[in-house]
C-alpha cells in the first residue's frame, strides 16, 4: 500500500516561516508530479505549488517569491519552504503525488492527510 504522510504545520506568527514535508512510502517504481494544495475554511481547495521529476516549478500567484517547492528523489519527498506568512496562508495544506506502484504498475493519484497551518498574532 502506498501513502502520502505530511508533517510541518502549525501555528506561526504573520511573517514567520514554517517549512512542511511529505514522504511517499510504499511499493513505488516511479513518482511523476508531486505538490501542495491547500483549503481554507468555507474556500475550495486551490493549488499552491507544484514540481515534476525533472524539477520543472509551478506557483499561484499569491505564494510566488515567498514559497519554495522541492523534493527529494532518494527520499521520495517534497517540501514547501513557507516565508513571510500571511493570515490568507491559514489552511489546511494536502500533499499529493502522482505515482506509479511497484506492486502492479498501475498510475495512482494521492493525497496526504492534511497539515494545519495557522498564521496569527
Amino acid at each position: 500500500q502506498v501513502q502520502l504522510v505530511e508533517s510541518g504545520g502549525g501555528l506561526v506568527q504573520p511573517g514567520g516561516s514554517l517549512r512542511l514535508s511529505c514522504t511517499a512510502s510504499g511499493s513505488i517504481f516511479t513518482i511523476y508530479t508531486m505538490g501542495w494544495y491547500r483549503q481554507a475554511p468555507g474556500q475550495q481547495r486551490e493549488l499552491v505549488a507544484t514540481v515534476t521529476e525533472g524539477g520543472r516549478l509551478n506557483y499561484t500567484d499569491s505564494v510566488k517569491g515567498r514559497f519554495t517547492v522541492s523534493r527529494d528523489n532518494i527520499k521520495d519527498t517534497v517540501y514547501l519552504q513557507m516565508n513571510s506568512l500571511k493570515p490568507e496562508d491559514t489552511a489546511v495544506y494536502y500533499c499529493t503525488a502522482g505515482l506509479i506502484s511497484s506492486s502492479d504498475y498501475n498510475y495512482l493519484e494521492l493525497w496526504g492527510q492534511g497539515t494545519l497551518v495557522t498564521v496569527s498574532s
